[in-house]
């Protein structure tokens, strides 16, 4: 395959300094925190499908060894009454919304070539007129679920930096294993755009989606953007799943001891500035 073949553009809207955002799954996606937080988007703002990246150049399928770890790259499968139903293959899709200057991405970190997916997401960031580029994720942390996750900020320039400080943010610190974000992040000035990436700190002790942390991040996101969005829905099974996880947490006497020992850190972490 062509590397100029794994773009496909079937509507190219003109915008006006157009923001793209984009959401990954694996990496940096924590309590569905990433993907969750853009679907929501999607669906609130009606966005339409533009483009996609063609999967087949960016992913392994198979691995050597033991099949729980062949099983985490493998797509998953839907077979009924010996019927294959399902297949879920990749996919890397490109929304939007012009009315409010608006690209949404939706897809997979790629395993492989990270250069040539890039310059596909850049090629339709230039084509639609987008100038800033911000990737929203979540990572597993000591925060506990009855609290707002904290809100961690990387930025491609440090002029940026103040911008994003006005939304509750925190300026990040990390030295480990990089993301494909970061890798576009430091690719943003090359290509003449800038770049936010915004990671929430969510409960670590918890698995599968979050949604309380789903809407806390969705909701910052829509003021940065400058969105009107109805998240009363959102708010709703934020508070039933909110409820819920508290009364198993309390179920559990060494869980709920836990629990209370992240509350107090993360009150005593609020107060401390206006202490001193």
């Amino acid at each position: 395959m062509n590397d100029n073949d794994i773009l496909t553009i079937h509507e190219s809207p003109t915008l006006d300094r157009a923001t793209l955002v984009l959401a990954f799954t694996g990496w940096m996606d924590s309590g569905d925190v990433s993907t969750g937080t853009v679907q929501h988007l999607v669906a609130l703002l009606g966005a339409k499908p533009i483009a996609e990246i063609d999967p087949e150049p960016f992913y392994i399928y198979n691995v050597p060894g033991p099949m729980d770890v062949a099983a985490m790259f493998r797509p998953h499968v839907e077979i009924h009454d010996g019927l294959v139903k399902h297949i879920a293959l990749p996919t890397n899709t490109f929304h939007c919304h012009a009315p409010a200057n608006l690209v949404l991405f939706l897809g997979k970190e790629p395993n492989l070539r990270w250069r040539t997916f890039g310059e596909g997401v850049f090629r339709l960031a230039r084509q639609v007129g987008v100038s800033r580029i911000i990737f929203v994720g979540s990572f597993g942390g000591p925060v506990p679920h009855t609290r707002l996750p904290r809100l961690y900020v990387t930025c491609s320039d440090a002029s940026l930096l103040p911008e994003m400080e006005q939304y509750a943010v925190r300026r990040s610190g990390y030295r480990g294993p990089g993301s494909f974000t970061t890798y576009l992040m430091a690719q943003a000035k090359t290509v003449g755009v800038d770049m936010v990436s915004l990671v929430a700190e969510v409960p670590g002790y918890l698995q599968g989606i979050n949604p309380a942390s789903i809407e806390a991040v969705t909701r910052r996101l829509s003021k940065l953007l400058g969105l009107h969005l109805d998240l009363a829905p959102l708010r709703s099974a934020s508070t039933a799943w909110e409820l819920q996880v508290s009364q198993l947490v309390e179920q559990n006497e060494e869980l709920a001891k836990t629990v209370r020992q992240l509350e107090d850190a993360y009150d005593n972490e609020l107060i401390k500035p206006e202490a001193e």
